[in-house]
């Protein structure tokens, strides 16, 4: 286990490559509470850097916050995520999120079969404007 520790939040920033504008966007979304010094600056420990590392790592992989935070609710990002077993949440709400882009993009290609065709047909079939 990890010394305690008591950072501030440009140290925590540095630490987990999390930006302070995106911890603070966190704190206000409910996925990180740190407390407050008496001077109001905010205080964050070990549970906050590991949950800023977790969540930064769920979203680089293509999740939303909205997609995170239940798996927080059940306590899977409360470990760092590469030396825990998985949560069956987290796994969930990934292949989830990989079923919806794979429909999305199947739907992208499919669109965009039918543009190439229009504009096939339309250069085969139909003189240029002004040459005619």
């Amino acid at each position: 286990m990890l010394k305690e520790i008591e950072m501030r939040i440009g140290e925590l920033a540095n630490l987990t490559g999390v930006s302070a504008r995106s911890l603070r966007y966190y704190e206000q979304q409910g996925l990180l509470a740190p407390l407050r010094a008496e001077n109001g600056y905010r205080v964050y420990g070990e549970l906050d850097a590991v949950r800023a590392a977790n969540i930064k790592d769920a979203l680089d992989a293509g999740l939303t916050l909205d997609e995170v935070r239940p798996a927080l609710v059940k306590g899977c990002l409360d470990v760092p995520l590469r030396e825990s077993p998985y949560c069956a949440e987290e796994l969930r709400r990934a292949t989830d999120r990989l079923t919806a882009l794979d429909d999305r993009i199947a739907a992208l290609q499919e669109l965009r079969g039918r543009l190439a065709k229009h504009i096939d047909e339309t250069v085969t079939r139909r003189p240029v404007e002004g040459t005619g």
